[in-house]
């Protein structure tokens, strides 16, 4: 479709010229052949959404793994040299781990699908001379728009007549409060959150009325020009999936090489290359860890359930410990950090200033007469009914209200009391709102307005008694409005006039009473999350569209930032081609910025990235959309947030508790360990089956595992204690530490070290079991090869179960696995389902067993036990540990 007038700066041009540019008429807008001709050449006014992924897609990338790829190697293998019961039992495996990945992303989006509200937006524009309402996606450039309190805004436009008017442009820009709209000229270079000559697509009509000329529809809207952003920024693979990948290309190098080294040695020795092949199968299963997709994969939907209970939406299983890495939380502040409301913080008046939760000790008279203004210049409204409060009128207007009613005063009574009698409307010119309010028929004006405004229509001021307001006292009461204004409170001056008779003007000769400040207020749970994010080492970063001032204030206050630190502001940033390392290393080194827009937040995302930082960015709007989607784990708002924001994010928070993450984070951080854990676990188990089978076959000994009995045995301890392990409570510090490094592997060097003794201590139990067995029990006996075999067997099983209490830190009696109850549960039931399985024939024939001995049953639960006690010796004296 053509794009629409992208050499025309409709805010830097007027509205004669604006209307003649576009073919349309400002009193009868558009013809029904003209809006029709122009459907065509522009196409519908709707934002063009992404390719969403197909459940068959999510099915897909449940295999994309190379240790799947290796395990499905091993199993065509197993069929190749028809061990028909390997293959399958492989692949069982392999169908398990799918089935549950893809049930849990199929569960959270149809979660995400419940949030969708997808409805058809009406609106009214002007056609052939009269008010029509069309659907929404029918608008065209050159139609004038009508919208009014309450209304959607359909598409971008200039503003050509207005009353009153004050839009929420919150979802686009980030400034909390409505913005003051009038028609007047800008200068070309003005940037989006100041052109308040402009109306824009997907923000809403908060007072007043106007008529809009749509100049822009559709993909060439702001909001279409941030889609088009999400649409083409990157979503990088997550920390986890980088790791995994990585220990899994490791892992296989590792096994390839040992089987290649295994096999040639055999040959060397004179075995039987049939023989050989087997045994670099047996070698290759053993190597390879088969539980590792399934319980990692259960580790995380665990992870996944238990935050779902604490209303957090995860969209995809690895984000719940991308967050757990996270280092750096890039928040937007309207909404998320604080509540996107007006909130009245403090009033001053001659005799005393009251603040919230503090008492006013200044003259009562004072108070009452800003209680009054509060409530009677005021056209807002707070209908109560039953559970359900609705707030109708402008933002600043109701939180003036809920003052007064905050302080015991009945807002109702008081309008009863002084009926209304006239209104002088607030206006962009005179800055100031007056009405005229009768009272025992006596007539009071009661006025609010900028304190710079207001304070030149105040002709005396009230402090003891009414005194004239000179110069002097002028100067220093804006002075206080200023200085308060410089730290982010939006100031209202209240002044009222009492007159025996109707006045000619509402606006003369007033009577100063004092000033009123008001804020968005931070979220009362945002002050202890950001403190236990401080605490685990996470910078949190403030990225705000909002007025430098106020981003500075909140990110103060909230304890993001110093007071000496400044915030960045947007028009200061380069672009990201264009910055410098100091700039980027500046931008780091900041915590507040202000004034941005979905470019900058695009970059600063790239620039922590580059830097190695693991990036989570939470946010609602539309405007937080590209870069929730850039960062490594994209946290959305449920109940604000938009429908962008949300389907471009990994997890959505249902109540829009900024805390909830703090559970995330910390679910993350244990999942993590435990996945540590449990991958240590899994190889140094599956590698004492390695090094027992090579030592068998450089010993030539006739005990040689069978790879149906490798992958019994993997299939007992690799999945329930493994899994046991997965769902371990962290500990509690685990919100004290810093956190790691995004470059640190799963196994570093250190567990590589601690893996490998792990694995030599188990495999030599192993082994010395079978010598003993034969040397000892069956002294000038031959070789029995069944009875070696079954104690090589049991005693690699108990061993590696019992080994699943080594993972534990600090004392053996004391430490978070000992406490899991899971673990106990799976250590038993694996024991059980080994016993019950030995008494089926077709089982005990398929896995060459034997009945044993008494002594041989003594022997596998000491040569068991000696492993445990050799490694807890070993944890004492920290030989392989940092």
């Amino acid at each position: 479709m053509e794009s629409i007038h992208n050499d025309l700066k409709f805010h830097a041009t007027s509205i004669e010229e604006s209307v003649a540019s576009l073919e349309s008429d400002l009193n009868k807008g558009l013809s029904e052949e003209r809006a029709k001709k122009s459907l065509e050449r522009y196409g519908l006014n709707a934002i063009t959404e992404a390719k969403t992924i197909t459940a068959f897609q999510i099915l897909v990338n449940q295999f994309k793994s190379p240790i799947v790829f290796l395990l499905v190697f091993a199993a065509a293998l197993s069929f190749w040299f028809k061990e028909w019961l390997d293959g399958s039992a492989i692949l069982l495996v392999l169908f398990i781990n799918a089935a549950i990945g893809f049930y849990m992303e199929i569960k959270a989006r149809k979660s995400m699908l419940a949030l969708k509200k997808l409805s058809s937006v009406p609106a009214k524009v002007l056609r052939n001379g009269k008010l029509n309402e069309i659907n929404s996606e029918n608008i065209v450039p050159g139609d004038i728009l009508f919208a009014e309190a309450g209304d959607l805004i359909s598409a971008d436009g200039r503003i050509c007549r207005s009353t009153q008017l004050l839009i929420d442009e919150s979802a686009l820009t980030g400034e909390s409060v409505p913005v003051e709209k009038d028609t007047n000229i800008l200068p070309e270079e003005t940037v989006l959150a100041d052109r308040i000559n402009m109306s824009f697509k997907g923000t809403y009509v908060s007072k007043g009325n106007a008529y809009i000329l749509v100049a822009a529809t559709g993909m060439q809207t702001e909001l279409g020009k941030i889609a088009t952003m999400v649409h083409s920024s990157e979503q990088a693979a997550s920390p986890l999936e980088k790791k995994l990948e990585a220990f899994s290309k490791k892992l296989i190098k590792i096994t390839v090489g040992l089987v290649v080294v295994i096999f040639i040695t055999g040959l060397i020795n004179g075995q039987n290359i049939v023989d050989m092949l087997a045994t670099a199968i047996a070698l290759a299963v053993a190597a390879i860890p088969e539980g590792l997709p399934i319980v990692a994969t259960m580790s995380l939907a665990q992870g996944m359930l238990k935050m779902s209970r604490y209303n957090v939406i995860v969209k995809k299983l690895s984000a719940v410990e991308t967050l757990g890495g996270t280092n750096v939380i890039c928040t937007d502040k309207t909404g998320t950090l604080t509540q996107n409301k007006m909130e009245v913080v403090f009033v001053d008046t001659h005799s005393g200033a009251w603040k919230k939760d503090v008492p006013f000790a200044g003259k009562k008279e004072h108070l009452d007469l800003i209680f009054k203004g509060a409530v009677l210049c005021n056209t807002a409204n707070i209908q109560s009914s039953g559970k359900e409060t609705k707030e109708i009128g402008d933002p600043m207007e109701i939180a003036l209200l809920k003052f007064a009613q905050g302080n015991g005063e009945d807002p109702e009574k008081i309008r009863k009391e002084f009926l209304k009698k006239d209104e002088e409307p607030f206006s962009s010119e005179t800055k100031i709102m007056a009405t005229l309010n009768e009272h025992d028929g006596k007539y009071y004006v009661f006025a609010k307005g900028a304190a710079e405004e207001l304070l030149l229509k105040c002709t005396t001021v009230f402090e003891d008694d009414i005194v004239p307001l000179d110069s002097s006292k002028r100067e220093k009461w804006l002075a206080t409005a200023e200085k308060f204004s410089a730290s982010g409170h939006r100031m209202i001056a209240m002044a009222y006039h009492e007159t025996a008779g109707k006045p000619n003007s509402l606006i003369d000769d007033l009577v100063f009473v004092g000033l009123v400040g008001l804020i968005d207020p931070p979220r009362p749970e945002v002050f202890s999350a950001i403190n236990d994010c401080k605490t685990a080492g996470i910078k949190v970063v403030m990225i705000t569209g909002d007025h430098p001032s106020t981003a500075h204030f909140i990110g103060t206050q909230l304890g993001i930032s110093k007071e000496e630190e400044l915030p960045v502001i947007g028009k200061d940033m380069k672009k990201y081609e264009d910055l410098t390392e100091d700039d980027k290393q500046k931008w780091i080194n900041t915590s507040v910025f202000a004034r941005v827009n979905p470019k900058h937040k695009l970059d600063l995302i790239k620039v922590f990235q580059e830097k190695g930082y693991v990036v989570g960015m939470t946010g609602d709007g539309v405007n937080d959309a590209p870069a929730l989607k850039k960062s490594d784990i994209g946290i959305a708002m449920g109940l604000r947030g938009t429908q962008v924001a949300q389907e471009v994010s990994d997890m959505v928070l249902k109540d829009d508790s900024f805390s909830s993450i703090v559970v995330a984070i910390r679910q993350g951080r244990s999942i993590f360990e435990n996945i540590k854990n449990f991958v240590t676990f899994l190889l140094s188990c599956n590698l004492s089956e390695l090094l027992v089978i090579a030592v068998a076959a450089v010993m030539i000994l006739h005990s040689q595992l069978l790879p149906l009995q490798i992958l019994f045995i993997n299939l007992i301890t690799d999945v329930l204690p493994a899994l046991a392990l997965g769902v371990t409570k962290g500990g509690a510090d685990i919100m004290k530490l810093p956190p790691r490094k995004s470059s640190e592997p799963i196994i570093d060097n250190s567990r590589w070290k601690l893996i490998f003794f792990y694995s030599a201590v188990i495999a030599v139990a192993s082994i010395s079991a079978v010598l003993i067995n034969h040397y000892y029990f069956h002294i000038g006996q031959s070789w029995d090869a069944a009875s070696c075999n079954n104690v090589l067997f049991f005693t690699i099983i108990f061993s590696q179960l019992l080994h699943v209490f080594n993972m534990g830190t600090g004392s053996f009696f004391n430490n978070e696995v000992i406490k899991n109850k899971y673990v106990w549960f799976s250590v038993l039931a694996s024991t059980v389902i080994v016993i019950g399985m030995i008494q089926i024939p077709y089982v005990r024939e398929a896995l060459n067993l034997i009945s044993l001995s008494l002594n041989e049953w003594m022997l596998i639960f000491c040569a068991s036990v000696f492993s445990v006690i050799v490694i807890q010796f070993e944890k004492k004296l920290k030989l392989f540990q940092k």
